[in-house]
C-alpha cells in the first residue's frame, strides 16, 4: 500500500486535488509588483469594529453545552460541554515573526488573555503566523503547563518541544484521537506551510471536527481553498452543529484561490459539508493580509447566504468577543459592554 496522495516522494507534504498547485514563489513576486502598481482600499476605521461581549462559563460549561467565542481571525474559545478548547491561538498584536512590523490588529483580541477559563486542549490548523504565533503559545505554556492537549496536523512535535509542549497529539488527515469524553479528527484541507521563503510544504496543514459523546459536533476548517473534499468530509464526519469558515483574504483571486476561500467559495463549502448547523465566519477583519476591503467579506457572505436560500438564523457573522451558543436559556439582552461571567 503506497503513501497517501498528499504525502510527497521523498518527504513532506502536497494538496492533491487539481485546484491546487506546486510551486507559489513565481506568483508572490507578481502580486507584491501588482500592489506596488494600483491604490487598495484603506484600512477600516478604528470605530469599524464594534465590540461584542464575551459570554464565557467559568471555569467549565455544563454537561449539553455548546459554545464559541469569537477572539478574532480564526482564534476562538469552545466550550464542548466541560472541556474548554483554543483554535489556532493568537493574542499577539501582529501576525509577524517581527513585533514592529508585519499585518497589526484593526482591534485587540475579543477575549483578554487573562480572562481565559482552564484551557484543556488547541488545535491547530498549521504554521502560518497568522495562526500559529509563538509568544501565545509560550504564554499559554507558562500559565496552564501540562494541563493543554495540543493537537496538531504532521510535522510539529520538534516545534512546541523546544517551547515545553510536552503534551502533542500529531495526526495525518482523516486520523481520530481522544480527549476524555471528546473525538477529534484530523481533516483535509487546501493549503500550504512554510514559516519561511526557503522551507515550505515540510509540516502538513489540515481541518479539525470536535465531536462530544452527547453528539454536538464542531467543523473548525482552518485555512483553506475551496477544494472538491467537502462533500467526504460532511459523509464521513458530518453533520455538524456549528460550522466555522474562512471568509477572507481572497484577493487577487488569481493567486489566492488555491489557499484562501472567498464568501461564495465558503457558502458552497457549508452545503457540500450537508448545509447543516450554524456557518461562523472567521478569517476577516482581524489582519489584513490580501488587497480586498477588509470590510467586504461579511457583506459579500451574507448575500451568498441569501442566494443560497438559507436561513438567517443560521448565519454567525460575529464582531470580536460575540459568542454563540446551542443554549436557549441565555437571555440575549444586554450584549453590549465588557465581558460577562456565566457561572455554572
Amino acid at each position: 500500500m503506497g503513501a497517501p496522495a498528499h504525502h510527497r516522494p521523498g518527504g513532506g507534504f502536497r494538496n492533491p486535488w487539481p485546484t491546487a498547485n506546486g510551486d507559489r514563489q513565481p506568483s508572490v513576486l507578481r502580486w507584491w509588483w501588482e500592489r506596488r502598481r494600483q491604490e487598495l482600499p484603506p484600512d477600516p476605521a478604528p470605530d469599524a469594529f464594534p465590540r461584542g461581549r464575551p459570554r464565557i462559563e467559568y471555569p467549565r460549561a455544563r454537561p449539553g453545552t455548546l459554545t464559541a467565542t469569537w477572539v478574532g481571525h480564526s482564534t476562538f474559545l469552545l466550550q464542548v460541554g466541560p472541556l474548554n478548547v483554543l483554535t489556532d491561538p493568537v493574542w499577539s498584536e501582529r501576525a509577524s515573526p517581527f513585533r514592529a512590523a508585519g499585518p497589526k490588529r484593526f482591534t485587540p483580541p475579543g477575549v483578554p488573555f487573562e480572562d481565559l477559563p482552564p484551557i484543556d486542549a488547541v488545535l491547530l490548523s498549521h504554521d502560518h503566523y497568522d495562526h500559529l504565533d509563538d509568544p501565545t503559545v509560550r504564554a499559554l505554556v507558562r500559565r496552564y503547563g501540562d494541563e493543554i492537549t495540543w493537537f496538531t496536523p504532521l510535522g510539529y512535535a520538534d516545534w512546541f518541544g523546544r517551547r515545553g509542549v510536552r503534551r502533542l497529539v500529531e495526526l495525518d488527515w482523516w486520523q481520530t484521537a481522544t480527549l476524555g469524553e471528546l473525538e477529534v479528527r484530523c481533516l483535509p484541507a487546501q493549503h500550504w506551510s512554510s514559516r519561511s521563503p526557503f522551507v515550505r510544504f515540510q509540516r502538513l496543514w489540515g481541518s479539525w471536527s470536535l465531536r462530544a459523546n452527547d453528539g454536538f459536533a464542531v467543523y473548525f476548517g482552518g485555512d483553506s481553498g475551496w477544494f472538491p473534499g467537502y462533500e467526504q468530509i460532511g459523509q464521513s464526519t458530518g453533520p455538524f452543529d456549528l460550522v466555522l469558515m474562512p471568509i477572507g483574504a481572497y484577493e487577487p483571486r488569481w493567486f489566492m484561490r488555491q489557499a484562501h476561500m472567498n464568501p461564495e467559495e465558503a457558502v458552497r463549502a457549508y452545503l457540500e459539508l450537508g448545509g447543516r448547523g450554524v456557518l461562523g465566519a472567521m478569517h476577516w477583519g482581524t489582519f489584513r493580509l490580501t488587497d480586498e476591503d477588509p470590510l467586504e467579506p461579511p457583506r459579500r457572505l451574507r448575500e451568498a447566504w441569501i442566494s443560497a436560500g438559507q436561513k438567517e438564523a443560521d448565519l454567525w457573522i460575529a464582531r470580536h468577543g460575540d459568542t454563540w451558543t446551542n443554549r436557549a436559556d441565555w437571555s440575549l439582552e444586554g450584549l453590549a459592554g465588557g465581558p460577562r461571567r456565566l457561572d455554572p
